[in-house]
C-alpha cells in the first residue's frame, strides 16, 4: 500500500489502487489466519539487523509487487479475451491463484470457528519425537505420525521429514477448495474472471501502465537487493558465522534478485516493453509469493521459524 501511494503521487493513476487494495487485503487476511502467539527468537538472532533486514526486504518486495499490479492491468486490456490461447490461459491462472488465496482464508476461518484440532505424535527431521497440531482435517500426515485425537480423519499418506505435514496439508486444502470455488464462480458468471474484470481497465493508457511497471522494478530492485541479500548476509555472518549457507530462503532470495536483474536487462538492452515486460512482472511476483509462502510453509529450513 505504501509503494502504491508513492507511485500514485507520481503518476496519478487511480485504477492502480483498484487492483492494489484487494491484493493487499488478501495478503493481510492470509497472514491473519496464522497463529499470532509471539515466541522469542533464539539469542543468536536477537539483533537490530532483524528490523533492518526484514523492513527493507519487505519494502523492496512491496514495490516490486506494484509492477505485478501494473502488469495485470496491462494484460487485462491488451490480451484478446475472445481468442483462447496461452495468453488467456496465463492470465486466467493469475485469477485462479487469487481465488486459491480466498479459499485458504475461507476454509481456515471455518475450521477455526468450529475449534477443529487433530494432534499427532511424530518424528521430526532431527529424529526426535514431537507433537504436531492440525487445524484442518489431515489429508497428509507428518513423518511417522500417529493420530492421538479421537474421531478425526486419518491421513491418507505420511510425508518425509523434510516436509511439514501440517503445512503441506494446508496447501492441499487451499488448492482443493480453490478449485471448487473457482468452478462455482465460473459456473455463475459463465465467463473467465479476466474477461469479467476487463471493462474496469478499458480507459487505461497502456504506455503509462507499462512505464509504472518498469519504474516499480527500477525502484524496488535495489531496495530488495539491499535488504534481501546484503543486509541478510551481514546478519547471517553475525548470527551463524557465515555469509551464505544455501538455505532454501536464501536460494529463492537469490533467484528473485537474478530474475529482476534479467527483467531490467531484457527491457533496457533487448527492448522488452509492453506485453513481454508485463508477463515478466507477473512471473516475478509469482517467484516472490513462492518464496514468501511456499518456502516457509512446505520446505523446512533455517527461516521456518513457525
Amino acid at each position: 500500500v505504501l509503494a502504491f501511494i508513492i507511485l500514485y503521487f507520481v503518476y496519478q493513476v487511480s485504477v492502480l489502487g483498484l487492483f492494489t487494495l484487494p491484493i493487499a487485503l488478501l495478503i493481510i487476511a492470509y497472514a491473519s489466519m496464522f497463529p499470532s502467539d509471539i515466541s522469542p527468537l533464539i539469542p543468536s538472532l536477537q539483533s537490530n539487523w532483524l528490523y533492518i533486514h526484514v523492513t527493507t526486504a519487505a519494502l523492496g518486495q512491496a514495490i516490486l509487487a506494484i509492477s505485478f499490479v501494473a502488469g495485470v492491468i496491462f494484460l487485462l486490456k491488451h490480451v484478446d479475451q475472445t481468442k483462447p490461447g496461452k495468453k488467456t490461459f496465463g492470465l486466467e491462472l493469475v485469477m485462479f491463484m487469487i481465488v486459491v488465496t480466498l479459499a485458504f482464508i475461507a476454509v481456515t476461518s471455518i475450521f477455526r470457528m468450529t475449534g477443529y484440532e487433530a494432534k499427532f505424535n511424530w518424528v521430526d527431521k532431527n529424529k526426535e519425537e514431537s507433537e504436531m497440531v492440525y487445524e484442518l482435517p489431515a489429508l497428509v500426515g507428518p513423518h511417522k505420525g500417529e493420530l492421538v485425537t479421537q474421531d478425526r480423519l486419518e491421513p491418507f499418506v505420511d510425508l518425509p521429514p523434510v516436509f511439514s505435514g501440517r503445512k503441506v496439508n494446508t496447501v492441499l486444502w487451499s488448492f482443493g477448495t480453490g478449485l471448487i470455488l473457482y468452478g462455482l464462480i465460473r459456473l455463475i458468471i459463465r465467463k473467465r474472471l479476466s474477461a469479467l474484470l476487463q471493462p474496469l481497465v478499458k480507459q487505461v493508457n497502456l504506455d503509462l501502465v507499462d512505464e509504472i511497471g518498469y519504474r516499480a522494478v527500477s525502484i524496488g530492485f535495489p531496495v530488495f537487493a539491499l535488504g534481501g541479500l546484503i543486509f541478510a548476509m551481514i546478519w547471517a555472518q553475525i548470527a551463524w558465522t557465515r555469509f551464505w549457507g544455501w538455505d532454501p530462503k536464501e536460494v529463492w532470495a537469490l533467484i528473485t534478485f537474478l530474475f529482476y536483474a534479467a527483467y531490467l536487462h531484457l527491457r533496457l538492452s533487448r527492448g522488452w516493453h509492453g506485453e513481454k515486460s508485463a508477463w515478466l512482472a507477473v512471473i516475478g511476483f509469482a517467484i516472490i509469493m513462492f518464496n514468501l509462502i511456499f518456502v516457509n510453509l512446505v520446505i523446512a529450513g533455517l527461516h521456518s521459524y513457525a
